[in-house]
């Protein structure tokens, strides 16, 4: 019989792996916010928490750097 278990080592490097993912994803929406004239880190540290809403607030915004519609 196989058994399929995880060593704390394994366990270690899977958390790891899921904290460099959840980062690095927490970019997208700082980049987006970023290239609209909003504050990187402030979409950064909301992305960190709340990433949906971030992706979506970063998308939604008006652009600054656009010259306004008179």
């Amino acid at each position: 019989m196989l058994v399929a278990g995880v060593s704390t080592v394994g366990w270690s490097l899977l958390g790891v792996l899921f904290l460099c993912i959840w980062v690095a994803l927490a970019f997208w929406p700082a980049r987006v916010a970023r290239r609209k004239g909003h504050s990187f880190l402030g979409y950064f540290i909301l992305s960190l928490f709340f990433f949906p809403l971030a992706l979506i607030m970063a998308y939604v915004v008006a652009d600054r750097a656009a010259p306004a519609l008179a």
